[in-house]
């Protein structure tokens, strides 16, 4: 047949055509939505812009979320109630992703208040981001006080965890420090990892990773190897491992980017935000 011929086309053909082509576009953009709507949400940990928030945090949460980013992480609350910090996320469209309070704030006499500070804000992940411990038992002992904490605020809906820093990484009898540590946690106790932190202490962030799954629930994005300005992509970091991990088995709902050492904090956020954006992942 003569490709260049054409015929005429009858109404119930012309009809056929044009629902399956209708069908073919929506369907393209049903996987489309469906697309974006899996992709993992990124937040950002405003201690890498903290100089900027002591001076004007109002200011500063616009500039994080104008960029782009849908969450904040709190590293201090900057002298701003819980209401406070609510009304601010809220007029802005973020959500709270996270809150770094400190290991006293989760002891009993302090819980209760915690808790609803942290109900008030939104956000449903309290992450211990530094302890230090000389002995293996000294771990073992937190590792019993946080199933213990995770236990009492599971009924309220939210989750507590602990953030890697390089110390977390030092051996007691041939084993790390986190290791003895999450493995005598609950499954329910998050592993907020940092892979820069995680480097720093001598270990491998996706090995790390691929020992914990299900409980990466939230990570910490930190270029390391690349110098002071580098971002995502321009480091050492497997980065597309970690992202099959935490979009895989690792379950996890919330990449959080941190940037310390830029001498423009805002700008190195920016271009965290752009790299991710060039990776597909927002």
């Amino acid at each position: 047949m003569n490709p260049l011929v054409t015929f005429p086309m009858n109404r119930r053909t012309f009809l056929h055509h044009g629902a399956a082509g209708t069908a073919g576009l929506a369907l393209g953009l049903t996987v489309a939505r469906a697309a974006a709507a899996t992709k993992i949400p990124v937040g950002l940990q405003l201690y890498s812009v903290r100089e900027q928030c002591a001076k004007d945090l109002p200011g500063t949460v616009a500039a994080v979320a104008k960029i782009g980013y849908k969450g904040v992480e709190f590293a201090g609350y900057y002298g701003r109630s819980a209401k406070e910090l609510r009304k601010l996320m809220d007029d802005l469209g973020l959500v709270c992703c996270g809150t770094h309070t400190p290991l006293e704030s989760i002891l009993p006499d302090k819980l209760a208040e915690t808790i609803e500070f942290n109900l008030t804000l939104g956000n449903k992940f309290l992450i211990v981001p530094w302890m230090e411990n000389k002995t293996r038992q000294a771990w073992l002992d937190k590792a019993k006080l946080f199933n213990e904490v995770a236990d009492k605020v599971k009924a309220r809906g939210l989750l507590v965890g602990y953030h890697a820093h390089a110390h977390d990484f030092e051996k007691f009898d041939g084993v790390t420090a986190w290791d003895i540590f999450f493995g005598g946690t609950k499954a329910e106790v998050v592993m907020q990892l940092d892979t820069s932190n995680c480097r720093d202490g001598g270990a491998d962030p996706v090995a790390v990773l691929k020992q914990y799954p299900g409980r990466a629930q939230t990570i910490h994005l930190k270029a390391s190897g690349g110098g002071p300005e580098a971002v995502i992509g321009e480091d050492k970091v497997d980065w597309p491992a970690v992202f099959k991990f935490c979009e895989g088995p690792g379950a996890t709902q919330w990449y959080i980017v941190e940037h310390e050492s830029s001498r423009n904090p805002l700008e190195a956020v920016k271009r965290c935000y752009e790299a991710l954006k060039k990776l597909g992942k927002v």
